[in-house]
Formats: structure tokens, sequence, C-alpha cells
């Protein structure tokens, strides 16, 4: 194979392989799933928000009670109330493991 031939694969393996590594920044895919209901801010305050009375994620007392496990957990199987009915869908199968525990991150960072 001639050197020009040799740097296109190897160029093209690289990008393929970034490509396939990539993870979106936290704020990304904050922005991308969770905005419409937690807010921008975290307060839950938009309209879809209040009717689930989400809660404030600025509130320390609301940041104290919440576990990183159980938030991970939440995000990647969803939440369902006691009837069974679907609140938060899952997320795990359009996120990584590390895009989620990024999320979780993310939500502790509202903390006031």
């Amino acid at each position: 194979m001639n050197n020009s031939r040799t740097l296109k694969l190897t160029g093209c393996l690289f990008l393929l392989g970034a490509a396939l590594s990539y993870a979106a920044p936290a704020t990304e895919n904050w922005d991308n799933h969770c905005v419409k209901c937690h807010g921008a801010d975290g307060k839950g305050q938009t309209k879809v928000g209040k009717k689930l009375s989400l809660k404030d994620y600025t509130d320390a007392k609301v940041q104290a009670e919440l576990k990183d496990d159980e938030m991970i957990k939440t995000t990647t199987e969803g939440f369902k109330d006691k009837a069974g009915k679907e609140k938060m869908k899952a997320y795990g199968a359009v996120l990584t493991p590390d895009e989620i525990k990024d999320l979780v991150a993310h939500i502790r960072k509202f903390k006031g």
C-alpha cells in the first residue's frame, strides 16, 4: 500500500474511532433530554414540571435527599407511578452509563 493510501486509511479509522467514542457533554444531554420538564435552571417550573410536581434541584434540602444511585437508576430505567403510568421515560438505551453519571453530576451543580 502506498503512503497516501495508508494516511487516508489511518485518518478514516481515527475519525471513525472518535465518532464511536463520542459522549455528549452533560449540558448538551440536559438541554436535549431534561429541560422540557426540569427546566434549564433545574427548578422544575416548566408546564410539564409543574404538572408532575417535579423537585427543585436548586434546593439544598432536595439535593441532600437525592441519592446518586437512585438518580442513575431512574434516568436509566425511567419512572412510573404506582398505577404503572410512565412519568419519565428511560434513557438507558439513548445515553451511555457515563453520560448518565455525568447528568447526575450536572444536577448536583444546581444546588444553591
